[in-house]
């Protein structure tokens, strides 16, 4: 079986998700954001 020619929402959620794991650095911005906002609401 061929797959289509066109990648789904969830093949480009998938390879974007698998991107940024392996980006540390944006890792790093995400988890810094995420403290900013728990910070916030303490």
């Amino acid at each position: 079986m061929r797959r289509r020619g066109k990648k789904t929402f969830l093949d480009l959620v998938q390879e974007n998700k698998q991107a940024l794991l392996n980006d540390s650095q944006a890792l790093e911005r995400i988890e810094n954001r995420l403290d900013e906002k728990q910070m916030r609401r303490a």
